[in-house]
């Protein structure tokens, strides 16, 4: 950092007597993040701020490389004059004015003193304080929970899931994915999805480290909220990702899928993420037209688990399950007859229509059975209209062929 030289303006020092009036009320202040109002990893000391993980990955950066708080002296003191009163510090120029040379390097030494003390840990430094701690192998359980949570929220914005890369600590964390406590694979798993999170750069190095593999495992986790947020990580990984949803597929991900779909005893919760992402991947098929569709949305055991959940007690499951019933009908891959025979959606169609009939007497969820009966009417319309376009294809050969006498 850039200090004052020796022989400095006097306009430049009668701002440390402002600065000073400042620090002495600010110092002692606990120091948090600027953007998340999180406290220091407990397991470090506040001079560690910029201490460089020996973890090292596939990057060479550290939290000084990507952004800090005052970039110099002159950053401070140009704060300090926007915000101080015009007429004192008039009256604190001709004190400055009286000062010895040798006053004034006391007043340099003083400063930077206190813009130390002063210096507010960037976001990247305080993902760096929290990596350093997790790489101790002596850190108690709760201060790796601690260190956990902090990442938790410092990688939401885009801009430090990025940073994150840069400092090498997805690697880390996924590590942590093998832990013994379930809470930190589960909040590991958490990090891992929020920063990949429409974040092509992060999905692709988490994605490079292998991390799915070790994610789809804990889907099969025994807790709900370790299974749900390892789902969720999944989810993020592959949505709008070409090169995840193709690796997904190669670790059988239309299978965990089937899994979770098929079994009434899977937390609902796991199952609604399920049926969303199969419509999710559908509907990302049907906008890369360029691309080739992926062949598990065809897996008919999958789409038969689909159609099942038309049957579900639940409203919202039965609406997620129209929603991905909807987007498979208009893929190319998906064949209509397979639908009709081997999943039975003609009749599922149907039974769920009168059970929506039964339901929309209750008043409570009565708009809510509306909209879903819309809905249903909506994939009605496209299931018929899909099965009248392979009829056409069938009958119009054999008109052709008796119209020829062949």
């Amino acid at each position: 950092m850039a200090w004052i030289p020796a022989l400095v303006s006097s306009s430049s020092l009668l701002l440390l007597f402002t600065v000073t009036a400042m620090a002495a009320t600010s110092a002692e202040r606990e120091n948090k993040s600027s953007s998340a109002g999180l406290f220091w990893s407990a397991a470090k000391e506040e001079g560690d701020l910029v201490h460089k993980s020996g973890y090292t990955d596939d990057s060479t950066a550290t939290a000084d490389d990507i952004d800090g708080g005052f970039s110099s002296l002159d950053g401070m003191l140009q704060w300090a004059i926007g915000h101080s009163d015009p007429a004192k510090l008039k009256e604190k120029a001709r004190d400055v004015n009286r000062l010895s040379p040798s006053e004034l390097r006391q007043r340099q030494l003083e400063i930077k003193e206190l813009m130390e003390k002063l210096k507010m840990p960037s976001d990247a430094q305080l993902m760096q304080i929290a990596l350093d701690d997790l790489s101790n192998s002596s850190l108690s359980l709760e201060d790796r929970h601690r260190a956990l949570q902090e990442l938790l929220i410092l990688v939401e914005p885009i801009d430090n899931a990025n940073d994150m890369c840069k400092l090498g600590g997805f690697g880390m964390i996924i590590r942590e994915l093998d832990h013994s406590d379930s809470d930190v694979r589960k909040i590991s798993a958490w990090i891992l999805g929020k920063a990949s999170q429409n974040n092509p750069y992060v999905q692709k190095q988490v994605l490079e480290l292998g991390a799915l593999a070790k994610l789809m495992k804990m889907v099969n986790s025994s807790s709900a909220d370790e299974a749900s947020k390892a789902f969720y990580a999944v989810s993020a990984l592959i949505r709008n990702n070409v090169a995840g949803q193709q690796l997904f597929f190669a670790e059988a991900g239309d299978k965990m899928l089937q899994d979770i779909l098929s079994s009434p005893s899977v937390d609902i919760r796991l199952r609604r993420k399920a049926v969303f992402l199969v419509g999710d991947l559908a509907e990302c098929q049907l906008e890369n037209t360029d691309k080739a569709e992926m062949p598990f949305l065809s897996n008919r055991l999958l789409l038969k688990s689909v159609v099942d959940l038309t049957a579900s007690g639940d409203l919202d499951l039965q609406e997620k399950a129209l929603i991905a019933i909807k987007n498979l009908l208009q893929l190319k891959t998906t064949e209509a007859i397979l639908f009709e025979e081997f999943c039975g959606l003609g009749e599922a169609l149907e039974r769920m229509k009168k059970q929506l009939e039964d339901s929309m007497l209750e008043e409570d969820h009565r708009e809510y059975v509306t909209d879903v009966e819309i809905l249903r009417k909506e994939v009605e319309l496209a299931f018929q209209a899909k099965l009248e376009n392979v009829r056409d294809q069938l009958v119009t050969p054999l008109v052709l062929r008796l119209q020829l006498g062949i």
